[in-house]
C-alpha cells in the first residue's frame, strides 16, 4: 500500500515538473548583424557593394528602390506558453550606397527606433460575393441544353 502511494506522489510530482517546464519562456534569435569590429572595416566613400559583402557577408535584405542599401536584421523573440510570440530586441544595420554603388553611410537602429507599420493584404475579391465553389459548380446543372453544345 505504501509503494502505491509513493508511486502516485512521484507521478504527480513528475507531471507537475513537465507541466511547469512547458511554461518556461524560450528566447530565440533570428537573423544576422555583423560584429562592430567588422563594420569598422567598411570605409564610406571607398568600399562598394561587393567589398561590403566580402567583409561582413550577404545582407538579410536589400533596398527595393534602386538598390538603395543593404540591411542586416537580427531579432530576439520570446515564446512563452500559449501567448503570442513577443519581439524583445531588434537591431538593424543599414548600409546605404550612392548611385555608383559606393558606401555612403552605415546606420544602426534598435527596437526603440522602430515603428509599427500595418501591412495591407492585397487580395483581389471576386465579384461573385460569397458564393462557394461547390455552389458555382452545381449551379449550372440543368442550365445546359443539348442544342447549346452542338451549335444547332
Amino acid at each position: 500500500m505504501r509503494s502505491v502511494k509513493r508511486a502516485a506522489k512521484l507521478s504527480v510530482a513528475g507531471l507537475a515538473i513537465v507541466v511547469l517546464g512547458g511554461c518556461a519562456a524560450q528566447v530565440r534569435q533570428h537573423g544576422y548583424v555583423p560584429e562592430e569590429a567588422d563594420l569598422q572595416q567598411i570605409v564610406p566613400g571607398v568600399d562598394t557593394r561587393a567589398t561590403v559583402e566580402d567583409l561582413v557577408g550577404v545582407p538579410t535584405s536589400a533596398g527595393v528602390l534602386n538598390d538603395s542599401g543593404f540591411y542586416y536584421i537580427q531579432s530576439q523573440v520570446r515564446h512563452y506558453g500559449w501567448n503570442r510570440p513577443e519581439v524583445i530586441d531588434r537591431e538593424v544595420v543599414a548600409v546605404s550606397f550612392d548611385s555608383a554603388g559606393v558606401v555612403e553611410n552605415i546606420t544602426t537602429y534598435g527596437l526603440e527606433d522602430g515603428k509599427v507599420v500595418a501591412l495591407n493584404r492585397r487580395v483581389t475579391k471576386s465579384g461573385d460575393g460569397e458564393i462557394s465553389f461547390i455552389r458555382k459548380l452545381f449551379g449550372n446543372i440543368g442550365g445546359l441544353s443539348l442544342s447549346g453544345l452542338t451549335g444547332n
